[in-house]
């Protein structure tokens, strides 16, 4: 595949769980050559982590898919200057690393720097490469609390809630992507690479909301209600007469009116309260009660059909099973199936988005350990007899 925007490109993956390792999933499925780096004894930790199937890595299928896959040791002196060596064709560099561990292997940004001063060197972490938690190990469940989303989840008189998946990780695995796009956009103009310092933190920060300017400006501090909003009600998931469970939204005058008129409480749009989201989740409890029995009277089916008719918001919530048979995901190919070599058909999510002139795809599954780490090394130029002599010192595998 050649028509991705990336095509042309290339990346080294050097981090490891997950949100530099989902950059560079999404820089490959849009074209980028992605070769990914690991220790050669001791592989990289998304090979076990989730679910597997004979000893087959599932997560690892898709996150290291459209990625080459070599076994080299950075802390060995000869595994380092191969590194420098194949930096120096490279495009693109992510690690996520403790701040000063390249320094510390001799391949930090100044070597880099110096046998490629177009490299965009990208550099993830928990809480970025300096102030007094740097030093600090990072990962999604610390940045999840620290900003703000687990004080904001659960129900009001329930403790914080985490996530069941690794939310801060692939916000910022995704904000990783754009921040490559935006560095090489700026190598275009002066043909110099960069240094981007992006830890876990800053973008679900971002996405949980405006909280710390709401609290700088009113002195208030936010708090859990459950599926509620303190922004619009009715808003909550309400359970269906089947036993199934779906989700409304009222973010819109014109779509509350319609929900109430629907449920057969026309008489509430004309209260003042009902005039504007803030003043309606006042009167949540009311709303949901009126709402919910009429929900809880009908299946799934007969309410999202007709919410749907009635040009009100509406979702079933899904289960990964359901997820797999809904026709609109499975007609716009939100996911697809690739050929894998251990599992043959293999069902993935697709690129993120879609783009008219170059798609971008996946053209293979994750790889072996390994398993391109002479066709790489050898392209630099790297002899059988070298390579060998490597392996036998588990410099590469």
């Amino acid at each position: 595949m050649n028509d991705g925007p990336m095509s042309g490109l290339r990346v080294i993956d050097v981090s490891t769980i997950l949100a530099g390792p989902l950059a560079c999933q999404i820089l490959g499925d849009f074209g980028a050559e992605v070769i990914k780096i690991e220790h050669p004894t001791k592989a990289d930790g998304m090979r076990g982590h989730g679910p597997a199937v004979e000893g087959v890595p599932l997560w690892w299928k898709e996150i290291s898919r459209n990625k080459q896959t070599v076994g080299l040791s950075l802390s060995d002196p000869d595994g380092a200057a191969l590194f420098l060596q194949l930096a120096a064709t490279a495009d693109v560099v992510v690690e996520n690393f403790r701040p000063g561990t390249l320094e510390r292997w001799g391949v930090g940004p100044e070597e880099l720097h110096a046998v490629n001063p177009s490299l965009v060197l990208v550099r993830i972490t928990g809480f970025g490469q300096t102030g007094p938690y740097a030093s600090r190990a990072g990962f999604g469940t610390l940045a999840e609390s620290m900003s703000g989303f687990a004080h904001l989840t659960g129900q009001a008189d329930g403790p914080p809630t985490l996530p069941a998946f690794g939310l801060a990780d692939s916000i910022c695995g995704i904000a990783a992507s754009s921040a490559v796009a935006m560095a090489l956009l700026a190598r275009e103009k002066d043909g110099r690479g960069q240094v981007v310092d992006l830890d876990l933190l800053s973008p679900i920060m971002t996405a949980v909301g405006p909280g710390p300017t709401v609290y700088q400006q009113t002195g208030v501090v936010g708090t859990r209600h459950g599926n509620r909003s303190t922004n619009n009600a009715p808003r909550n998931t309400y359970r269906t007469s089947d036993g199934h469970w779906v989700a409304i939204s009222t973010s819109a005058q014109p779509i509350a009116e319609r929900v109430m008129r629907l449920v057969g409480h026309p008489e509430v749009i004309d209260e003042r309260w009902f005039a504007a989201g803030s003043t309606r989740a006042e009167h949540a409890d009311d709303l949901d009660e009126m709402v919910g029995s009429w929900i809880l009277a009908r299946t799934r089916e007969e309410v999202v059909d007709a919410f749907t008719e009635a040009g009100a918001a509406i979702a079933p919530i899904y289960s990964a099973k359901e997820i797999v048979e809904d026709a609109h995901i499975r007609e716009t190919r939100m996911l697809t199936e690739v050929d894998d070599e251990d599992l043959g058909p293999l069902l993935q999510h697709n690129v993120l988005w879609r783009m008219s002139g170059t798609p971008g795809g996946i053209r293979f599954t994750g790889r072996s350990h390994g398993a391109d780490t002479d066709d790489v090394l050898g392209r630099l130029g790297v002899t059988h007899e070298r390579l060998a002599e490597l392996r036998e010192r588990s410099v590469i595998r």
